[in-house]
């Protein structure tokens, strides 16, 4: 397939998720003359704040920190060289949910939670929204999140039910014509950490003697975000497009600071972590492996 002809659509949930996630695959395939288009579900409204002097643009302050992310993001996406990002609905549409931590440490619905919030759209109008997306942008690659959020948080969720219903949705000729003609996105990835690297970066992180980056995560107890090789489909490598990635990651200075556990002391985290970026495919046929043993595009067999 010509490279020029390529589409690929990502759905998450917060400004920042698509840089930590997926900033890498973006940048490459930007680069190569492929279509990337983002969707973001909510303006991340509900953020911790790790800017002292922005403090005031938190909800239970000011409230404007959503606004102030859309910039963010804007930032991100220019580090990363997407031109065609969205916000579900428009700006504003759904609102962040929020979340807490439960008693095994994954993250979940908060217990107040705003009456817009994403959490609580209707799962059929926030579907048909991205099915007008679809169908216009007709992408043969679809990226979301797995079932559980990968770790949890609401929002997370939400995206994934959002982000497959529309795909079904998309593909039925019957279904609300007026949105499009039917698309069949023809694969569907679940983004994903590889268990081993992670396990392996920690331990380098630990060895180190820095105790305190990646706090509360054991490298013998990794979170469920992180899975097992064995489990993983695909893996999008390129050293070449990390300074992009930690570019786009450091341009939402409001969630991630620049001397926080993304970017731990003393250690090239960039290239041991940040320098490739694996998936498990949901939908569609695997196509060729290279010889890390994985599919190495996305677009493999299309």
């Amino acid at each position: 397939m010509p490279l020029a002809d390529r589409r690929i659509l990502l759905v998450h949930a917060h400004p920042d998720d698509e840089s930590i996630n997926n900033g890498l695959t973006m940048a490459k395939y930007v680069q190569e003359g492929a279509h990337v288009t983002l969707v973001t579900c909510t303006l991340g409204e509900m953020g911790e704040v790790l800017v002292p002097e922005l403090e005031h643009l938190a909800a239970a302050r000011d409230d404007m920190l959503g606004q102030h992310r859309v910039g963010e993001l804007a930032d991100a996406m220019k580090a990363l060289g997407v031109t065609d990002h969205r916000f579900l609905g428009g700006e504003g549409r759904f609102r962040d949910s929020g979340m807490k931590w439960d008693e095994n440490g994954h993250a979940t619905a908060a217990d107040e939670i705003h009456d817009n919030a994403f959490w609580h759209a209707d799962l059929l109008e926030a579907a048909s929204l991205l099915v007008e997306i679809i169908r216009e942008v007709r992408p043969q690659v679809l990226v979301t999140y797995d079932q559980f959020g990968n770790y949890g948080h609401p929002d997370h969720v939400q995206a994934h039910r959002v982000a497959h219903y529309a795909a079904d949705l998309a593909a039925a000729r019957s279904f609300r014509p007026e949105l499009g003609d039917a698309w069949d996105v023809a694969k569907v990835y679940w983004v994903a950490m590889s268990a081993s690297r992670f396990r392996d970066g920690l331990r380098e992180i630990r060895e180190s003697g820095d105790t305190t980056s990646f706090e509360g995560m054991d490298p013998d107890n990794l979170p469920p975000f992180a899975i097992e090789d064995e489990y993983l489909d695909a893996m999008v490598v390129g050293p070449e497009h990390v300074p992009a990635k930690i570019a786009a990651m450091k341009a939402h200075k409001t969630q991630i600071t620049e001397d926080g556990a993304f970017f731990a002391g003393g250690i090239d985290v960039a290239s041991m972590v940040w320098g490739s970026e694996f998936y498990r495919l949901v939908k569609g046929t695997r196509g060729p492996v290279g010889e890390s043993g994985f599919e190495e595009d996305l677009f493999a067999g299309l």
